[in-house]
């Protein structure tokens, strides 16, 4: 399909390509995080103000997991006991952390009204697959399980993230449909991978090799998962999940020029189809990424507002 970027975006493109950073495949893991991380302080927006901001430690079988707890100033409470969104931060499973999601994390909170916990899960090489699936599922049981005393209202426990983050949001909401977890109450997928056979037309198109490159992707692929066999496993690519059908409700966000673009349209689609109850949200002239990027693209706190206002109907 054609793909026009939006006057910002371009612009955003092209002061990337003259910055002249060297695309991560052909740096270490190491090296690719540290750019990553200085490459958010050039793009995110200004932090809202939050009541408070704290870490936390999830203890799981692997071993403590680093968190972050968000509460707002403005925080939507029944009985004292708040909603919350149990995030998961984006960087193909190998880079991003707490601080390179802090300022969205942020921004979901002051939007939604919620609670939001961030959750650092184990990153490959280091930890291949299924590592991440293992901690996103148990600081997710961790946490309905504590909920009380963190202020949360287990009832209305939901997860979230964007791209990789994404990708483990709809892994737990699936593994907790299927009873290892908790009742997950919404889910929100942010230009989700969910489908490493990497065979949508949008994985192909020049047009939207535009950050995230399909090189990129196949260097992601190769240091997260092990081998062929697990490019079929449903816990990393949730779109191979035998059925859909009593997933939570979900909104699902997807970009134009983004070659996640068809996986994550299709996952919306067979979502309705199998009866969950979807918001789907596309940004046509948007490349992968650009939702972390308020302090140049506008169009990503138009997304954030949104995210905010569908979580507040949800619960």
């Amino acid at each position: 399909m054609p793909v026009v970027l939006d006057p910002d975006a371009a612009a955003v493109y092209q002061a990337f390509q003259e910055a002249g950073r060297p695309p991560y495949e052909t740096v270490s893991p190491a090296e690719a995080r540290e750019l990553y991380l200085k490459g958010r302080v050039v793009t995110n927006p200004g932090p809202p103000e939050l009541k408070s901001v704290q870490p936390l430690a999830i203890p799981s079988p692997a071993g403590s997991i680093p968190a972050r707890i968000y509460t707002p100033l403005k925080l939507r409470q029944a009985n004292g006991l708040a909603p919350c969104l149990v995030f998961f931060h984006g960087g193909g499973w190998v880079i991003g952390d707490l601080d390179s999601h802090d300022v969205v994390c942020r921004k979901l909170a002051d939007a939604s009204q919620l609670i939001v916990i961030s959750v650092g899960y184990r990153l490959a090489p280091e930890h291949k697959f299924p590592a991440a699936v293992d901690d996103a599922i148990a600081a997710t049981t961790w946490i309905a399980g504590n909920a009380t005393q963190l202020g949360i209202d287990s009832s209305r426990l939901m997860v979230g993230g964007d791209s990789a983050g994404g990708n483990l949001a709809a892994v737990v909401a699936i593994s907790a449909r299927d009873g290892d977890g908790p009742a997950i109450a919404g889910q929100v997928l942010i230009y989700p991978a969910v489908d490493f056979a990497m065979t949508h037309p949008s994985h192909s198109e020049p047009e939207t090799s535009i950050l995230l490159t399909h090189s990129v992707i196949r260097w992601f692929r190769d240091h997260y998962l092990s081998g062929t066999a697990d490019v079929h496993d449903w816990r990393a690519s949730p779109a191979k999940a035998a059925t859909l059908v009593g997933l939570p409700p979900a909104y699902v966000l997807t970009a134009g020029a983004d070659p996640l673009r068809d996986e994550g349209d299709e996952y919306a689609a067979r979502l309705q189809q199998a009866g969950v109850a979807v918001t789907h949200r596309t940004f046509p002239g948007q490349f992968h990424g650009f939702f972390t990027m308020g302090k140049l693209l506008q169009q990503a706190n138009v997304a954030a507002s949104e995210i905010g206002a569908w979580l507040k109907a949800l619960n």
